[in-house]
């Protein structure tokens, strides 16, 4: 989680990423520049903010090795040394301003995070954590639940299709097409052709696989049906909420239920039948089963075309506020139902030790 998170630091430091130069200046000159004459409580507030989970995790991951008194020393270097590592990188971006100050802020950050999660493990605090994941995940299943938490930002990202993760064929194609262009492989390319919409009906069907997909990742990584039944109220929840949350920041307050089509509706309705037959399958079925899912849904959303109205609703994102947020969100969309189904295989591989088939051999 913390190398995650140190990614998402890094993202939001580093983008845009175009203009990479050197500007004829020392990469490290901030640190004796004059203190900006100008910053706004956000920006306090948001580089001081936005280290506390650094240092905070830092500080987890080394104390649960066994190594706990260089725990803090881990999280407030670690978080500080990622922030100097970044702002010296960022004097070779044009849009981007390293700054001494930030660097302060952002270790102060991590120093904070890093003294919270040393006082929580002292005062045994962390205890109710240990025990959710020894009652109710299978071992060895942090991958799985690490994209659970990442899927509602993917999710966030308009999508020509709702929930629907992983259409990256256009794209790929288009780049492939601009690489080549002027060199004998141009030759060997197929034809771009347009791509007929979908209908209703398999709009439905994907918005249902898209959203069971991740229904039965859960599954495979939970204990007992019981469990299953929160998780799928809990996620049911969160797929409404992020459809909604999405409009809004899209389109504005006035239309956060435009998404919510007939055909997105039955398939949403589909995806929570098919939720529910499924709660009693093992670990092993629903991890199968995910990956068929996630087959079927990638090979038909990657054949959908992508409309006029879903170009402009990117446009509010890639050019509008969410110009720095909307990339990060973007290759999680992308990137999310193929990390899933290399989740799917482990997980299809597990012996009911823990281990993988393979490694079980070995």
């Amino acid at each position: 989680v913390a190398g995650v998170f140190a990614v998402l630091i890094a993202y939001a430091s580093l983008y845009p990423f175009n203009g990479w130069r050197s500007q004829g200046i020392e990469p490290w000159s901030f640190l004796w520049a004059p203190w900006p004459r100008y910053w706004t409580g956000f920006d306090i507030a948001s580089n001081l903010v936005g280290y506390v989970p650094m240092g905070f995790l830092l500080a987890l991951a080394v104390a649960r090795t066994g190594r706990g008194g260089g725990a803090w020393w881990a999280g407030a270097l670690g978080a500080s040394f990622l922030s100097l590592g970044l702002e010296t990188v960022q004097s070779y971006l044009p849009l981007r301003v390293p700054s001494n100050v930030d660097w302060l802020l952002n270790t102060a950050g991590g120093v904070l995070g890093a003294t919270l999660a040393v006082l929580l493990l002292r005062w045994h605090v962390l205890g109710p954590w240990n025990q959710f994941r020894s009652q109710w995940l299978v071992p060895q299943t942090r991958g799985g639940l690490m994209l659970l938490l990442l899927w509602p930002m993917a999710a966030l990202y308009p999508t020509s299709v709702p929930y629907g993760l992983g259409q990256v064929w256009f794209r790929a194609e288009a780049a492939l097409f601009d690489l080549s262009r002027g060199s004998p492989l141009a030759d060997w390319l197929p034809a771009a052709s347009p791509s007929p919409p979908l209908s209703g009906l398999a709009e439905a069907a994907l918005v249902a696989l898209c959203v069971w997909a991740p229904v039965l990742l859960g599954y495979a990584i939970l204990r007992r049906v019981g469990h299953r039944l929160v998780f799928m109220l809990v996620f049911g929840g969160v797929s409404i909420g992020v459809g909604v949350l999405s409009a809004v920041l899209t389109y504005g307050p006035l239309n956060a239920w435009s998404w919510l089509t007939p055909p997105a509706t039955l398939g949403l309705a589909a995806a929570f039948a098919m939720a529910v037959f499924s709660l009693a399958l093992g670990h092993r079925a629903c991890a199968v089963l995910m990956l068929l899912a996630w087959s079927f849904a990638l090979g038909l959303l990657n054949r959908a075309p992508e409309t006029a109205y879903f170009a402009q609703s990117l446009e509010t994102w890639e050019q509008g506020r969410f110009i720095r947020f909307h990339g990060l969100s973007q290759w999680l969309g992308w990137l999310w139902p193929y990390a899933a189904l290399v989740a799917g295989i482990r997980l299809a591989l597990r012996r009911p030790g823990g281990a993988t088939t393979m490694a079980a051999h070995e």
